[in-house]
């Protein structure tokens, strides 16, 4: 399957462009929209919970620390949420294209996870600008984001494909992981603090293999820190697992995919 794709990748970069081609047609601010979206709704927060939660931040004394915390973490979610959701849906979304042209039906996914990342890197660059604006200027901790959005997007890109292919025989998983990934989404410290956790569900945000990923975020983009990286097992082992599991059943699934839908 991964030498199909590799055969295939002119294929995959040509339909990443047209993917971010047809997201940006006749939008006049065409690609700030992918921007804009994630910066909105951490404006949002900020304004609702700046008061609250600048007190209870730890040893900092900038106003922007919670917007930049909040900024970050919502960065990491984002990048995680976009691959999942839309590899979800892809093989019914291509359903046409499936049954009408011969190709690798791994590249679907494989397309998403492109175009997430290219959205991604553009995402951070608006925050860069930001920081400045804040005074808060970018420092070399931010090239742990690349193992960062490495680890993310597999661990993304394994369970979007496996629940993406139980979708298509039970379309009721897309509605699922719609409310589920509202419960994971708060379950994870990205609008709060890990600390403000009451310490009978501590052990609950320890389980979510999102919580060292937003901190690695978190740490490189407002403390200009390095990750600590013993706590990011549980993330590379879930990530390993998800895409192992959904490559072995998407082999047993393809067969079957184009007559489903």
């Amino acid at each position: 399957m991964l030498y199909s794709i590799w055969r295939y990748r002119h294929f995959i970069l040509a339909s990443i462009r047209g993917d971010l081609k047809g997201r940006f047609a006749r939008s006049r601010l065409g690609a700030f929209w992918f921007i804009l979206h994630p910066l909105a709704q951490s404006l949002i927060f900020s304004i609702v919970l700046a008061e609250v939660m600048r007190t209870r931040m730890p040893n900092i004394d900038s106003q922007a620390a919670y917007p930049i915390y909040l900024l970050s973490g919502m960065a990491a979610w984002g990048l995680f949420s976009e691959i999942l959701t839309r590899s979800i849906g892809i093989f019914i979304e291509q359903a046409s294209a499936m049954k009408k042209i011969a190709f690798p039906r791994l590249c679907l996914p494989v397309i998403v996870w492109g175009s997430a990342l290219i959205n991604h890197v553009l995402l951070l660059l608006a925050i860069a600008v930001i920081f400045l604006f804040f005074g808060h200027y970018p420092g070399f901790a931010w090239l742990y984001l690349i193992p960062g959005m490495l680890l993310i997007s597999i661990m993304a890109f394994g369970i979007g494909v496996f629940l993406g292919i139980l979708n298509v025989f039970a379309r009721d998983v897309a509605q699922f992981m719609t409310v589920f990934l509202q419960l994971w989404f708060w379950f994870t410290p990205i609008v709060y603090l890990k600390s403000v956790v009451p310490e009978k569900f501590q052990f609950l945000i320890g389980l979510n293999p999102m919580t060292p990923l937003v901190g690695l975020y978190q740490d490189a983009l407002l403390f200009n820190q390095r990750p600590e990286w013993m706590n990011l097992w549980p993330a590379i082992v879930v990530g390993f697992v998800a895409v192992v599991v959904s490559f072995m059943v998407f082999r047993r699934a393809s067969p079957e995919l184009v007559d489903a839908l």
